[in-house]
């Protein structure tokens, strides 16, 4: 690993550093992918790293492109203490809100974790129910934590995987390029084609 690297790394992981310092052993970074999109699921996942953890090219996954995120999900995944991933669906989305389905995905990742967190650093969100968890929120937690830019990853990567399986069904929308988020194609595409069933009805109204 170049050297330049390594010093953005220990920059990305000074948070975590002073925490382990205070006594927390198993810090859980929280994030999600998918708050924005007009169609399919909001991810979140949750990921404990070993505290010795340093892999290359984790960052905030809006930062890494499609390939190198599907390379650092399985070396995530191949390195985390624990990890788990709440999906969220459109339904529930247009039912309860875009925040609240977000908090209530943050609930069950806690929840399905095997190994449970004494702490969970979590990008933005507050007044969530963490099962008694102490918690703190980051802003811009994926750009500054590392365990929260790991977490980024995963949500990312499964997010992005549920939206290409979609395109195979519903093809004319092209979500397999925008991952159901409203660009001119898309827009464009629900206008012709009108909803299909993955649309969150409430984002879309006003197209």
């Amino acid at each position: 690993m170049k050297e330049k690297e390594i010093e953005r790394l220990t920059k990305l992981k000074e948070m975590e550093k002073e925490l382990y310092t205070k006594g927390f052993k198993k810090i859980c970074g929280i994030d999600e992918a998918g708050r924005g999109p007009l169609a399919g699921p909001v991810v979140v996942a949750g990921v404990i790293m070993p505290e010795d953890s340093m892999i290359e090219g984790v960052n905030d996954s809006k930062k890494v492109s499609e390939k190198k995120r599907e390379k650092l999900y399985d070396l995530i995944i191949e390195e985390a203490i624990s990890y788990s991933v709440a999906i969220i669906g459109q339904d529930v989305i247009d039912d309860i809100n875009i925040l609240n389905a977000t908090k209530q995905g943050v609930t069950e990742v806690v929840e399905k974790l095997d190994n449970k967190p004494d702490l969970i650093l979590i990008d933005a969100l507050e007044h969530i129910n963490t099962k008694g968890i102490p918690y703190e929120a980051i802003i811009k937690g994926d750009a500054k934590c590392y365990s929260i830019a790991a977490a980024s990853i995963i949500a990312k990567v499964t997010r992005d995987r549920i939206m290409r399986e979609w395109d195979s069904v519903y093809p004319q929308y092209g979500f397999i390029r925008h991952k159901g988020y409203g660009t001119k194609m898309h827009m464009e595409a629900i206008r012709e084609y009108g909803l299909c069933p993955i649309h969150r009805k409430t984002f879309t109204k006003n197209i």
